[in-house]
């Protein structure tokens, strides 16, 4: 399939954010202050007021979320990609701010998060897409710049069939005033291969 754009109205947010609001084929999020997902591992809190904007992922599209690197400063500042089946088995995929550093990273949940990233200070001020594909029992986890090609970042076990959910997401665990402006939500044709790069959207 070509790449087809999802309109920021046909998602719900799971917990409203500061402000959001729509300029052009933009969606500007503002995150509330502590807002964050994780369950339990090495911290022992459970978090679930971060904030991701769903609609119905369905099977066999990939989904893709674009949004702008700048203005990321504060620790954990983070956004990208959502997906969701329930409050314990869930997946969020982006960049997050990680001692004063750009990363590129995943949490993978399922009752107990897990967390691995790698820095990309070179992609601030570029615009980011994240994109996920289900395989099999699982999803391929990808990134970009604009300007630049796919990199894998996970292969995770994720299962579920029915009630799955994606989207953008964005928390600010620990500052004020944290803003994302996303630029793109599409669904567009899944990967055939973990060795194949799929190709680029727009």
């Amino acid at each position: 399939m070509t790449s087809k754009k999802i309109d920021w109205s046909s998602g719900s947010w799971t917990n409203e954010p500061e402000s959001s609001r729509t300029e052009g084929d933009r969606l500007i999020v503002q995150a509330v202050e502590q807002s964050d997902y994780w369950q339990q591992t090495m911290y022992g809190f459970q978090h679930d007021n971060g904030h991701a904007l769903l609609a119905s992922w369905d099977e066999p599209f990939a989904v893709e979320i674009a949004f702008k690197l700048d203005g990321f400063s504060g620790l954990y500042d983070q956004a990208g990609l959502m997906l969701w089946h329930s409050p314990t088995q869930w997946i969020k995929s982006g960049i997050e701010i990680n001692d004063g550093v750009p990363h590129l990273g995943a949490v993978v949940t399922d009752t107990y998060s897990d967390w691995s990233l790698s820095p990309v200070p070179e992609w601030i001020g570029r615009e980011i897409t994240i994109r996920a594909s289900r395989l099999n029992d699982a999803v391929i986890i990808r990134a970009r710049s604009k300007e630049g090609p796919w990199r894998t970042v996970r292969v995770a076990r994720f299962p579920y069939l029915t009630s799955v959910q994606a989207g953008p997401f964005l928390c600010a665990p620990t500052r004020a005033g944290f803003q994302v402006t996303f630029t793109r939500w599409s669904l567009t044709s899944p990967d055939t291969d973990i060795h194949i790069d799929p190709p680029v959207g727009g």
